[in-house]
């Protein structure tokens, strides 16, 4: 017996192999300050909890209808509409357990094999393993740190072709924390507005941004009826561990992906998505001071890695990634985050965990408090020595 051929397409997150490495570390004396999880580092706000138990308490514990509950499909519809500026609803929304699923169900649903998929480089990884697993064709695009981590347009218009089929955008995005502008979004509009392609907006940071609001390319014209949103609980409200997202998208890829959540998911846990009615409709000032934190973080972390040797940062506009250059230290990203690991006790990623071009780079998670974040940049200053 051996595992289907399509297994050898499928990638992962790296990420967790590096807690896997910095836990065994631990394990044998070890301190290690963990700066490598996408995870927040606060409580799911209290209200949330609360309904969550209450509904528990109340019997929400049955199979619920595959698309979600009307009322927090309603939620859902009320809230983007709002935040994005469209018009949609309930029938437009599909409740699944995390953002996963919209990613996989769409994808499973829109492309056959040899499909063209464009998407950013670096970016989230599990856009690639999808891609290869279906069979489609992977078609990374560059984001140029000099224009804020974002496309270069004439770059993105020359990689469509006529077997495109899906274009995945992320703003805010991981691993960057790069923001597309509305102007760029505006160029993307026009590029993709005639031709046959869905695109993937993945908006699960869209509460996590600093200084401007990011945009959704459902507000121009012709885009709503082509595009699936991405957006979920997990990073705005911490509930990492709830396991609730949603898509948003034209009701008949909608269609598609309840049929798709029938064969693989049933539905979504009933008290959890409780307890996403009380997060989209209760008290936000949880989010605020979240968002808040993030800020002082960012912007101590950003100027701490930049007294570094060799590292060169970026100020994020959104999530909660740091993203430095640190070609100057002349070592491959991987053996930089390795040493860094095995030397410093600093978990971190390489940059290529995200993508070829994410090769001379590192990803820091400032998902942790403010005091380890400065104590992991003096380890990592102390051990400059290895390259400055």
């Amino acid at each position: 017996m051996k595992l289907a051929d399509r297994m050898s397409r499928i990638g992962t997150e790296s990420a967790f192999e590096v807690l896997a490495k910095a836990r065994a570390l631990e394990k044998q004396g070890k301190h290690v300050i963990h700066l490598e999880i996408g995870e927040p580092d606060f409580p799911t706000p209290a209200h949330v909890v609360e309904a969550g138990q209450k509904a528990l308490a109340e019997g929400w514990t049955k199979y619920g209808p595959t698309p979600g509950f009307p009322e927090l499909r309603e939620a859902i519809a009320a809230y983007v509409s709002k935040t994005r500026g469209i018009s949609v609803g309930l029938d437009n929304v599909c409740v699944v357990p995390g953002g996963k699923p919209i990613m996989y169900f769409g994808m499973t649903a829109l492309l056959n094999p040899g499909d063209e998929v464009i998407y950013p480089d670096p970016s989230f990884p599990i856009y690639e393993s999808v891609i290869n697993f279906l069979g489609a064709k992977a078609v990374p695009v560059p984001l140029i740190e000099s224009r804020g981590f974002s496309f270069d347009l004439d770059t993105l218009e020359r990689s469509l072709s006529p077997r495109t089929r899906m274009v995945i955008l992320n703003s805010p995005a991981n691993p960057t924390g790069g923001v597309i502008s509305k102007s760029d979004l505006a160029a993307i509009a026009s590029l993709l507005r005639d031709r046959d392609v869905v695109i993937l907006s993945d908006e699960i940071y869209s509460r996590i941004w600093y200084e401007a609001a990011p945009e959704s390319i459902t507000q121009f014209p012709g885009m709503l009826e082509k595009t699936i949103i991405l957006d979920g609980f997990s990073k705005t409200y911490s509930m990492t561990g709830w396991r609730l997202g949603y898509g948003v998208m034209p009701k008949w890829i909608a269609d598609a992906v309840n049929l798709m959540a029938v064969n693989a998911t049933s539905c979504t846990a009933s008290f959890t998505q409780r307890a996403g009615i009380a997060a989209l409709t209760g008290p936000q000032d949880a989010v605020d001071r979240m968002v808040g934190e993030f800020r002082k973080r960012r912007d101590a972390m950003v100027q701490a890695l930049n007294a570094v040797p060799g590292f060169r940062c970026t100020v994020p506009a959104g999530a909660f990634y740091a993203f430095p250059n640190v070609t100057g230290t002349r070592m491959s990203s991987k053996d930089l985050a390795d040493f860094l690991l095995n030397d410093a006790g600093v978990a971190c990623l390489s940059g290529t965990a995200f993508g070829r071009h994410g090769d001379g780079y590192l990803r820091f998670s400032y998902a942790n408090s403010l005091d380890n974040i400065m104590q992991a940049i003096e380890r990592i200053k102390k051990v400059s020595s290895k390259w400055a």
